[in-house]
């Protein structure tokens, strides 16, 4: 599916966001599915029966059920099934399709484009199908992309980099921020020291340049564009002494702040 255009998701109209009732079952139909559907567990407790294999089913189980699959599915009255589930289909022949069943850990992001792809509908949305079928085909990456085996090194190498990225872009988010080393260290939930040795080995700076670097890049961007002065930029970006401000400038740039106005 990961080569298929997003044009070639073919929309059926059974889909929803839905709590089920206390006494909800799948019964198992006697013909298999024609087509796919997609199955998410927001909460509560159940069982889905998949092709005669029982599978145990709570908050962030994700099925995709194929053409030729049999299903059925009871839940706990006392706990009912939160449930999203969107069908189609596709029009040309398909590849790399995700695994059928998967316990996302982190579904975050996959419940924001359920959550979209429904809502799209509720209301008369301009190009509503055009953007669903995107969403369709994002939710088939993630997917894809969950079912890689990845080492479990790897998986904590890539969420360290991710931290340490995320912090980078809070910087730079916020440059007339004073922040502390110690501060963004717990951001990123690492230790200052080992925070800061992994910082400079993932950006390629020290935490002390990149704050100084983002601050005095967002002085160039207000002298040249905002109409600011000097003085209010420098009081912008957090500067208490206007003349360390245009020595730390000049420093970095090569010009004073007076001749980049």
């Amino acid at each position: 599916m990961l080569d298929l255009a997003p044009s070639s998701f073919k929309l059926l109209p059974a889909f929803a966001k839905i709590v089920c009732e206390p006494g909800w079952k799948w019964q198992k139909r006697e013909k298999p599915l024609a087509n796919y559907d997609l199955f998410y567990v927001w909460s509560g407790e159940g069982e889905v029966i998949l092709n005669g294999i029982p599978y145990p089913v709570g908050k962030g189980s994700c099925f995709l059920f194929r053409p030729g699959d049999h299903t059925s599915a009871t839940h706990n009255p006392q706990k009912p099934l939160v449930l999203t589930y969107i069908h189609f289909d596709v029009t040309e022949p398909v590849s790399q399709v995700p695994e059928s069943y998967r316990v996302l850990q982190d579904p975050f992001d996959f419940e924001y484009m359920l959550a979209r792809y429904v809502r799209l509908f509720l209301v008369r949305t301009f190009a509503a199908e055009e953007e669903a079928r995107l969403i369709l085909k994002q939710l088939v990456i993630h997917l894809l992309r969950n079912d890689r085996d990845e080492p479990v090194e790897r998986k904590a190498s890539n969420q360290l980099t991710e931290s340490i990225h995320e912090v980078a872009n809070y910087i730079l988010q916020h440059p007339g921020t004073p922040h502390r080393v110690d501060d963004l260290a717990i951001r990123a939930g690492l230790s200052s020291r080992y925070f800061s040795i992994k910082f400079k080995e993932i950006i390629g700076m020290s935490v002390q340049t990149y704050m100084i670097r983002t601050r005095i890049e967002r002085a160039q961007h207000l002298l040249m564009h905002a109409g600011m002065n000097v003085t209010e930029v420098a009081d912008a970006l957090g500067y208490r002494d206007i003349f360390f401000f245009s020595r730390q400038f000049k420093q970095y740039t090569g010009k004073s702040p007076s001749e980049i106005r």
